[in-house]
């Protein structure tokens, strides 16, 4: 049995776009080149006619461009994206409008598009990064430039900063048209931007549905949250029919990697969504086992800074999902990006504690930090 789609919705009201609930996230397509043409295929041809990629996931670009031949390009809403903070191609990159206009030209290279649906500021963290991007002749000059040249329609931006940061950019931004927000279960914190980029008509996005993985595992804590508010249930399909009752998301994104992905992505989006009676239930137990509830960092970061530079509040975030929700496949994944030397935000090895102690009077969850370093290295360190 095909599995399609079956509703559009208003990518939000600026872009005077539609899209289906669930699109594609490029970030992780199979290596070989004609498995990942086959998989982008099937997905488009599902309705996933939203792509998310950046010059920064490998060679994502290279591999859209060939699964966007034959047609397949009309199909889409095509959108990527860079920034000098996450990954460098030179040493000299930049936030200036030469810059991304350069690094612009060049995915559209990479892509073979004439055209690029959608060009983002990518991965807005704090409001040093926001001035920076957003100033006269900055990276926003750029891609203004590069829409008013015809090879961009529309312009949005990614973000993971402070909700409050978020809600003022929405009120400045009035060239915004579409938003990349984290939002699951387990995050709710932009809940209140989500709401209110809709109601401007920015398109909104979800990234990090199922909590980057972690509700792919098998968390006993998760489950019995679940099962205790809705009973016996799958956990993913659980996470989907939630982020479907939120009537202010336009879209998800769905990281592809093979075609169950697609397909049992899609088969939860055609389900009923949550009740307000079961999301309120639902809500009440997450809580009770939140990071806060259960003793776990808050990030409040008064444990900072480290005399050795270590991240504390990034690996004690790693202790909870280890820890607490036994998501190690997650754990790792956020380790090895931690100390990933390409990381432009790279903290020390927690190899490097030297057990100076000066953390833990500090925290407010009075974690024993330097002994959960040593767990966590001993864990997932090389």
């Amino acid at each position: 049995m095909k599995i399609t789609q079956t509703k559009l919705v208003d990518f939000g009201k600026r872009s005077e776009l539609k899209v289906y609930p669930v699109s594609i996230g490029a970030m992780r397509l199979p290596q070989d080149d004609s498995e990942a043409v086959s998989l982008l295929r099937q997905a488009i041809d599902a309705g996933m006619i939203y792509i998310d990629t950046s010059r920064g996931y490998g060679d994502s670009e290279l591999k859209l461009a060939k699964a966007l031949k034959d047609g397949y390009r009309e199909k889409v809403i095509l959108s990527t994206k860079w920034c000098p903070w996450n990954i460098k191609i030179e040493p000299t990159d930049d936030t200036s409008a030469e810059c991304v206009y350069k690094r612009l030209l060049e995915s559209m290279k990479r892509l073979d598009a004439d055209y690029l649906d959608f060009y983002q500021l990518w991965s807005i963290n704090n409001n040093e990064q926001w001035l920076g991007a957003t100033c006269k002749g900055g990276m926003l000059d750029g891609i203004f430039r590069a829409k008013k040249e015809g090879l961009v329609k529309h312009i949005g931006f990614t973000t993971h900063d402070k909700p409050e940061n978020v809600s003022r950019y929405i009120d400045e931004a009035d060239w915004c048209e579409s938003i990349l927000f984290t939002y699951n279960i387990l995050d709710t914190s932009y809940e209140e931007a989500i709401a209110k980029a809709h109601e401007k008509g920015i398109a909104t996005i979800v990234m990090n549905p199922i909590g980057g993985g972690v509700l792919t595992e098998d968390s006993p804590p998760l489950n019995d949250a679940v099962k205790n508010a809705i009973g016996a249930a799958d956990l993913i399909e659980i996470a989907h029919r939630w982020l479907k009752s939120n009537k202010n998301i336009d879209t998800i994104i769905c990281g592809i990697t093979k075609p169950s992905d697609i397909t049992s992505t899609i088969e939860n989006y055609e389900k009923d969504p949550l009740t307000a009676e079961q999301k309120q239930r639902l809500s009440a137990e997450i809580a009770k086992i939140s990071k806060k509830n259960v003793g776990f960092c808050v990030d409040c970061k008064y444990c900072l800074p480290c005399p050795k530079g270590i991240d504390i509040p990034g690996f004690m975030h790693i202790a909870y999902f280890s820890e607490f929700l036994k998501a190690d496949e997650r754990a790792r994944d956020v380790y090895n990006w931690l100390v990933n030397p390409s990381n432009a935000s790279k903290s020390a090895d927690p190899g490097e504690c030297i057990e100076c102690g000066k953390c833990e009077p500090k925290c407010t969850q009075k974690i024993e930090i330097v002994e959960m370093l040593k767990t966590l290295k001993s864990k997932f360190g090389q």
